[in-house]
């Protein structure tokens, strides 16, 4: 039994936000449908790199389609033309869930806009995912990930801090602002069909805004201006609030540590065996530390190069503090934590090889998540749903 097993999907989404919301929502036991043109489909399906099946052979599949698509059908339908817009109206009226991310009113001049379809479907929980929102001086605008790392806020407090060798900002590692838009967007779906199925019986629009969701990922950061006025900057590896906490050198690699409090830190400094350093007046609260970073840093650094990660990580799991190294993927992918929480899996692929794939971190204890579909080919299942929503007569 999974947690979703009577909710139906539509995913009229492209690239990342509305894919991995729809992903989510299908590795919980949603019954996901992609919805493509028959000419191209999904542009995420030509970016990234090219998989190979168990001959060598490329497939044509992509990295970044097949990281947001698992679990779900696709079906080839162009909603420019009449039947393809009287199809996605007929599914659209068996649908619990309907995920779009067209550019603000694109769908109205098909007759797939929320009131359209909301007057077939009452029930219908009706999810627009855009870069800027429904309305606003932005709305009309495009916009891909960067653009709303750069708005937000994020690059003003990402990259190397000022003063410092290469000083200026960075780029999130991955596509961020898609990821938190996808994970406010499953939880706003859920909230809705919560109250649908339990107050008003009734489905509702969610406006959600990539721009918006990065910024309220923020959450702490941007608090902290609010409450002090003071701008937060850019802090390299290091915390904003708290010191020590940031990567240090070793004597073969670095080593991220992060300390939470004053006893914490008597503990840190026992280890490193700089007795006394805790009852300094500059070093002995938190506050005072970050007032006297300068001072403070330079001496841990020293310490720290007398041993190698790993023996330090050992010495301070041991006193209860907390450290990591700083892993590429393939360090992760050996990590004995990671692979006894199975994050790391593979699922057979149709084409006699094996598809590798990260986890969905949720763990329900009487609904776990299942793995059951490779992302789709274009248009691989247009009969199969058609005839499952629309009876048999339908494809």
């Amino acid at each position: 039994m999974s947690a979703l097993p009577r909710i139906r999907v539509l995913d009229m989404t492209r690239i990342f936000a509305g894919p991995w919301a729809a992903q989510i929502l299908a590795d919980f036991g949603a019954d996901v449908v992609k919805v493509e043109h028959p000419k191209g489909g999904d542009d995420v399906r030509r970016m990234g790199f090219p998989r190979r099946d168990a001959a060598g052979r490329e497939t044509g599949e992509t990295s970044s389609y097949l990281a947001m698509n698992r679990g779900k059908r696709s079906i080839a339908l162009d909603i420019g033309a009449p039947e393809g817009q009287a199809r996605l109206k007929a599914l659209a009226g068996r649908a619990d869930v309907l995920i779009e991310n067209f550019k603000v009113g694109g769908l109205r001049r098909f007759g797939l806009d929320y009131p359209t379809l909301a007057a077939l479907n009452p029930r219908l929980v009706y999810c627009s995912i855009t870069g800027f929102g429904q309305g606003g001086p932005y709305a009309a605008l495009p916009g891909y990930d960067p653009i709303f790392q750069a708005m937000s806020g994020l690059m003003s407090v990402t990259g190397v801090p000022e003063g410092e060798p290469g000083a200026g900002p960075a780029l999130v590692g991955y596509s961020v602002s898609d990821l938190n838009a996808g994970f406010y967007a499953t939880i706003a779906i859920l909230a809705a069909l919560h109250h649908r199925d339990t107050v008003s019986g009734r489905g509702q629009h969610i406006d959600l805004a990539l721009l918006d969701a990065q910024l309220a990922a923020h959450s702490h950061i941007a608090m902290n201006y609010l409450i002090s006025g003071r701008m937060p900057v850019r802090a390299g590896t290091a915390s904003q609030i708290n010191t020590p906490w940031q990567a240090f050198d070793t004597a073969d690699r670095p080593l991220m540590v992060a300390i939470g409090n004053d006893r914490q830190f008597a503990q840190f400094c026992a280890v490193l065996g700089l007795e006394g350093l805790a009852e300094d007046p500059r070093f002995a609260t938190n506050r005072q530390r970050m007032a006297h970073k300068p001072a403070l840093l330079p001496v841990l650094q020293q310490a720290l190069l007398a041993r190698g990660a790993g023996a330090w990580m050992a010495l301070l799991n041991e006193a209860g503090i907390s450290s990591g190294p700083l892993n590429d993927f393939g360090a992760a992918a050996a990590d004995p934590q990671l692979n006894h929480r199975a994050m790391w899996r593979r699922m057979p692929h149709p084409d006699g090889g094996e598809l590798p794939f990260i986890a969905n971190p949720v763990n329900f204890s009487e609904t776990p998540v299942a793995y059951g579909r490779v992302p789709p080919r274009l248009g691989e299942h247009t009969e199969e749903v058609l005839a499952d929503w629309l009876g048999e007569g339908a494809a």
